[in-house]
């Protein structure tokens, strides 16, 4: 299962923006100097495939390239200050770099999930139970780089008080016990103390529920500063980022039946309080 917009150990992680302009101030230069991949490939002592990987983004440079390059493009010292700001978008998959790059600007939020805690309301604890479960098993440089970039999403929470978010999550989510129950007493204390902030809104879609709208599956749908709404729905080793207006519109409208399906405010946070334990 993708765990939000993570990287499994089958895949490496979205170049960065970085890695993406330096490629193409190499590819502008060697243009420039009337050379081929081929022959900039020859001056350098790389190959043409490793010349086009590095001017489209997606291989990180290393230091004898960067110097070569500079030598045989002119000697301007451009390549060797770029280098010098090159770096990964450590832990996030490609299918998801778009999505969380939106995410820091809205000014809405909605997720509906049925698998597991949404990335944004995880604790570290319950997170990397998450990421130790992966198959195919995950090296534990890939573990801390996941949660480093995870760590970093859940800043919106607190760092966006004027964005509203709002989330639906399944009962079953916190019966399941995942990570066992001390992990799943501090997360539902987590989401507690979320909850209690005034832009967060948690719903609890309670397992016996005759009528339910969102059977198709997890949805996470957001509203840009220019009032402009996108979805997003994710599976196993993909996702599928929708800008359609009638597809978001019908995700709208599912949602909307949601919120009406689950638990009100309170009954949830009550919910989560005897999950947890208190009286």
């Amino acid at each position: 299962m993708v765990v939000e917009g993570v990287v499994g150990s089958g895949g490496e992680p979205e170049s960065s923006d970085s890695m993406r302009t330096f490629g193409a101030m190499v590819q502008a230069l060697r243009e420039h100097a009337g050379l081929s991949r081929q022959e900039l490939g020859e001056r350098v002592r790389y190959s043409k495939h490793t010349v086009a990987s590095v001017e489209l983004g997606r291989r990180m440079p290393d230091p004898a390239f960067v110097e070569r390059a500079e030598e045989v493009l002119g000697n301007t010292g451009a390549l060797r200050r770029a280098a010098e700001h090159l770096g990964r978008q450590p832990g996030l998959a490609a299918w998801f770099r778009r999505w969380a790059h939106m995410e820091k600007a809205a000014i809405t939020l909605y997720t509906y999930e049925c698998r597991l805690i949404p990335g944004l309301l995880q604790t570290e604890a319950y997170g990397r139970t998450l990421f130790t479960n992966q198959l195919p098993p995950l090296g534990d440089e890939q573990i801390e780089a996941q949660w480093t970039a995870r760590a970093e999403r859940q800043r919106l929470l607190r760092e966006r008080p004027n964005t509203a978010f709002s989330f639906i999550l399944e009962e079953h989510l916190f019966r399941r016990r995942t990570g066992g129950e001390t992990v799943t007493r501090q997360l539902v204390g987590h989401l507690l103390e979320m909850a209690a902030l005034r832009n967060i809104e948690i719903q609890i879609m309670p397992t016996e529920q005759e009528s339910h709208a969102g059977l198709d599956g997890p949805m996470q749908l957001l509203e840009t500063p220019e009032n402009k709404w996108f979805a997003y729905c994710e599976g196993q080793e993909s996702g599928q980022f929708i800008a359609d207006p009638k597809v978001v519109s019908m995700l709208q409208m599912r949602y909307a039946r949601m919120r009406s399906q689950a638990l009100a405010l309170k009954d949830s946070t009550s919910l989560l309080r005897r999950m947890q334990g208190d009286p």
